[in-house]
């Protein structure tokens, strides 16, 4: 398994609808809210069949569909909104990088939706997408996940200003909903940076540096995800004053806005975190490099000790015929104590010098 378990998708034409993701086992499902300021309704496991009566134009509707498998229901909900092959394509594919495009009464957006593994170093990936278009919210997910349950809680509670406003609103509380997702995925890569500055000054373990280079990838993904998504809410924010396309109200751009702003915070708190994770990398080098020299400075005095002795056995060594000191009685006894001392005595030169 990859480390991340985004997978690059498979080469398609731009109009094959075929799902390129991994949750491939999800049944596709639909949920439906039809809501104004007066009242809300919730058609839970919602069906094409109940398309033309159940969604109401004088009314705001939120369709959410999660699990992309049923190409065929797909297709029906497509050809009941006027969606071309093209978007469709585009929700389909997951391995297209976060895009906003804009039509004449259509605005399309996909953005990827990232989460720290539970139990591993991985970072989980879901493409979400959105259509807005004549006052409703189609949405459209890899699989059913919580990600907006607390936006469907205000719905149905009737909490903040959601239900006083048009389908637009809720596009950026679900689009703020997916962003805080990027704040907690560099929460948790952020704790276990911190743990492996830890682990870096107890030692220069290599699964250290393994670890470190999983996650600076982690990070350069992440910092791939959100540059697009950056680029994309710029745009949005830009077309206040574009008359091609008038779905979103004006003074609903200053909530997108403040996504934007968001964006480039994740980007600078991003780029503070890669800083870090490079000063681990150097501490990790260094301490390797530290302990190199431990061992190199005691190898060297181990050695410096015994070259000495080296020489003195190398010259009672040549075995000539005529060295007194070979027919001394208690030669053997002094120089064994002349090596003895020359080594306490470069013992305490090498002391005294704070060589060890």
């Amino acid at each position: 398994m990859r480390k991340i378990k985004y997978k690059k998708g498979r080469k398609l034409q731009h109009i094959t609808l075929e799902y390129t993701g991994t949750q491939k086992e999800h049944e596709t499902e639909m949920q439906l809210f039809v809501y104004d300021d007066a009242d809300v309704i919730e058609y839970e496991k919602f069906t094409v069949l109940a398309l033309n009566t159940c969604i109401d134009y004088t009314k705001n509707n939120w369709l959410n569909i999660h699990g992309l498998n049923d190409i065929n229901l797909l297709k029906t909900v497509g050809a009941h909104f006027k969606l071309d092959d093209f978007l469709l394509a585009d929700i389909l594919n997951t391995s297209k990088r976060t895009k906003l495009e804009e039509q004449k009464d259509i605005l399309f957006f996909n953005i990827k939706s990232l989460l720290p593994s539970e139990y591993s170093d991985n970072i989980s990936v879901e493409q979400i997408s959105f259509i807005l278009k004549d006052g409703i919210l189609i949405s459209f997910q890899e699989k059913r996940s919580d990600f907006f349950t607390h936006i469907r809680e205000r719905l149905r509670t009737h909490a903040g200003i959601v239900r006083t406003k048009k389908v637009d609103y809720l596009l950026y509380l679900l689009l703020d909903a997916v962003m805080e997702n990027f704040y907690i995925t560099i929460e948790d890569e952020e704790y276990k940076i911190e743990e492996l500055i830890n682990l870096t000054k107890k030692g220069a373990d290599p699964v250290i540096l393994e670890k470190i280079e999983n996650h600076r990838d982690n990070f350069n993904f992440l910092k791939r995800s959100i540059i697009p998504l950056r680029d994309s809410l710029y745009y949005l924010k830009t077309i206040k004053d574009d008359d091609t396309y008038n779905g979103i109200e004006k003074e609903t751009f200053s909530f997108f806005i403040r996504l934007h702003q968001k964006s480039l915070e994740l980007l600078e708190q991003i780029e503070s975190d890669m800083s870090s994770l490079e000063s681990a990398s150097n501490f990790y080098f260094s301490e390797q490099s530290r302990k190199m020299n431990e061992i190199m400075k005691t190898l060297t005095i181990i050695s410096a000790i015994f070259i000495p002795l080296t020489f003195i056995v190398g010259v009672y060594g040549m075995n000539f015929e005529y060295m007194p000191e070979l027919r001394a009685r208690n030669g053997y006894f002094i120089v064994m104590g002349g090596m003895f001392l020359l080594v306490i005595t470069l013992i305490i030169y090498f002391k005294k010098r704070r060589w060890f």
